[in-house]
């Protein structure tokens, strides 16, 4: 998602190696949840007054949100940050998407990469849970053919790749805040989708109040207004935010849209013209928001939608369980539980996006996330600590001492290589934008042990022995399994 994180978008042709959303089978039950032995909290004195965590005792607070687009470095024009070169066709070769997945038979698996623990045992729906949706029959009964996937250019693929060396381009005096950008709030029923950007303040919501706050809100708010920009019909807005932020405003445009799909019957229509036209440099998020309307309808990826891109739909699971944790804490972290109605695989995803939700929970602050992630079953952790690594090398917040602490922990819990997956994986979507900032380019050499060229390049080594007619879950999992492989043979060779 071989420049780095964000280098390349796919464009399929002719619909080759689409699939058609598949039926989410019966719900599995995590496993009992024991905090392992000799693993200590710290103690909570930065915790907000309110905030305590069903189930585990802790509290939540806030992040920070640094705002890294303030910097020194002149902005540079768009037709001088990125280039486009051709590569073969999609047989040859393929784009990238999201990594993150590993193949749900264990025979795939090679031994340095088997969690100690084991994976956890399938976990039923709780049906009493009001998070639990009810059966969208009538919606998929109705979704329009599958005509379109990820477009960027012609068929023949095209790759917009990042500068060798990136720089953080700062922005220019017209670019805004989010919370700066005006948008007309529109009257009627579009009206009531509206979002308050108060929704994402850390002190109510009961999160670890930390540094990194301000950096870590102002990312959120970014996400509401991209939302907002949709439902206002100003999508061209989205634009007018600093480049750093943009991500995440697309993210939450991804999720106005697919909600507006969803209500509206139309087969995902508006996903795919985003995918296809303004967002087509930020693939990867937008199919993150995806799983965020699903949350919030109560539904299940991807029910009522047909599939968007064969690969990277997969990524709805992880905003999915990002959502889970932001909005039901209590729930997700602080009693552990999933959401029903996934496999294996599915639950592997969400995991994956409660990771990454736990950076935000935590404020960035390494040594509570390595506190917290201690508290869930070892069956869990490996798809936590790959959220957690795209989040820190994406997001940002954490000086490249505490990412290196942060490594080290993963190594001693059997995981170092979950954890450099997410970060390459961040690496490759912020390279396909073109928009790479100083603490991404300062992360992935701490999280990976390489530049972020390499640390990119091997998403794509991964995503190309897959062949371009990967679509399934199973699929997605080889993927990101095949992202650890490079970094265990990059290791293995140096």
């Amino acid at each position: 998602m071989s420049n780095a994180e964000g280098t390349r978008i796919v464009a399929q042709s002719d619909g080759a190696g689409r699939a058609d959303a598949e039926q989410i089978p019966d719900a599995e039950r995590p496993p009992g949840v024991e905090r392992p032995p000799g693993v200590e909290r710290v103690p909570d004195t930065e915790r907000a007054p309110a905030a305590e965590t069903a189930g585990s005792g802790r509290s939540s607070a806030p992040e920070r949100v640094v705002d890294a687009e303030k910097g020194g470095a002149e902005q540079i024009p768009e037709r001088e940050r990125t280039g486009a070169r051709k590569i073969p066709g999609a047989g040859d070769t393929g784009a990238r998407t999201a990594p993150g997945a590993e193949k749900a038979e264990a025979g795939q698996v090679t031994e340095a990469e088997k969690a100690p623990g084991g994976t956890p045992e399938p976990a039923s729906a709780d049906p009493a849970d009001p998070a639990d949706p009810t059966d969208p029959t009538d919606l998929t009964a109705q979704t329009a053919p599958m005509d379109a996937v990820v477009a960027t250019a012609p068929a023949a693929q095209v790759v917009a790749t990042a500068p060798v060396n990136p720089v953080v381009a700062t922005a220019p005096v017209d670019l805004v805040d989010p919370a700066e950008l005006e948008l007309t709030r529109p009257r009627g029923l579009p009206g009531l989708f509206w979002k308050d950007l108060a929704q994402v303040d850390f002190g109510p919501r009961r999160f670890r109040l930390g540094p990194a706050r301000e950096r870590l809100e102002t990312v959120s708010q970014s996400f509401l207004t991209g939302f907002n920009a949709v439902i206002a019909g100003e999508t061209g807005r989205i634009d007018d935010i600093h480049e750093e932020l943009r991500g995440f405003a697309y993210e939450g445009a991804g999720m106005a849209c697919t909600t507006l799909d969803v209500l509206t019957i139309t087969g995902g229509r508006r996903l795919r013209d985003l995918l296809s036209g303004q967002g087509m440099r930020y693939p990867h998020m937008i199919h993150m928001g995806a799983g965020w309307a699903y949350a919030r309808l109560h539904m299940r990826p991807m029910w009522g939608i047909r599939s968007v891109h064969p690969l990277l739909r997969w990524l709805a699971f992880d905003g999915f369980g990002f959502h889970q944790g932001f909005f039901a804490t209590d729930r997700t972290v602080g009693r552990q539980r999933s959401a029903g109605l996934m496999d294996r695989t599915r639950r592997a995803i969400f995991d994956q996006g409660l990771g990454r939700m736990l950076w935000f929970h935590e404020c960035a602050g390494v040594d509570d996330v390595i506190l917290r992630i201690a508290e869930f079953p070892p069956g869990r952790r490996a798809d936590l600590w790959s959220g957690v690594g795209l989040a820190a090398t994406y997001t940002g917040g954490a000086s490249v001492a505490e990412l290196e602490r942060l490594s080290g922990a993963a190594a001693e819990d059997g995981f170092r290589a979950h954890l450099v997956q997410g970060s390459a994986f961040a690496c490759a979507s912020r390279l396909i934008s073109g928009i790479v900032p100083e603490h991404t380019v300062a992360a992935t050499p701490a999280l990976c042990g390489v530049e972020i060229d390499e640390a990119g390049g091997w998403t794509d080594t991964a995503l190309i022995a897959l062949g371009h007619n990967a679509h399934s879950g199973d699929h997605y999992q080889v993927w990101r399994a095949g992202i650890r492989k490079a970094w265990a043979r990059r290791n293995r060779d140096s």
